[in-house]
């Protein structure tokens, strides 16, 4: 029986780089550290110091590139999932609406 990483439709590709995530819900707007695990062509998984983020916020990514070789990234994407971590932080998938 295959397993659900084996029906993606896209190559996800470990990252482990930080990065920052605007939160544009309705308690706030505000910039959060994370921590990107993974990314592929429409999502990434982060992992955010929140205890949650609720299912459907909007969030921009933004990650420096450490490389001249390699452009920074910068996405517009909503939350699809978010799983606690720790009392104080979760890992949340997001589904990308928009690269810039």
């Amino acid at each position: 029986m295959l397993g659900y990483d084996d029906k993606r439709n896209f190559f996800r590709m470990m990252v482990n780089s930080p990065c920052l995530l605007e939160v544009n819900d309705e308690e706030s707007s505000r910039t959060l550290q994370a921590v990107c695990k993974d990314i592929s062509a429409t999502g990434m998984s982060l992992e955010v110091e929140e205890p949650s983020l609720e299912i459907g916020t909007k969030v921009n990514v933004s990650i420096d590139s450490q490389s001249s070789q390699v452009p920074s990234l910068s996405a517009v994407a909503t939350v699809v999932r978010c799983e606690p971590e720790s009392e104080s932080s979760c890992v949340i998938g997001v589904e990308i609406s928009e690269m810039n």
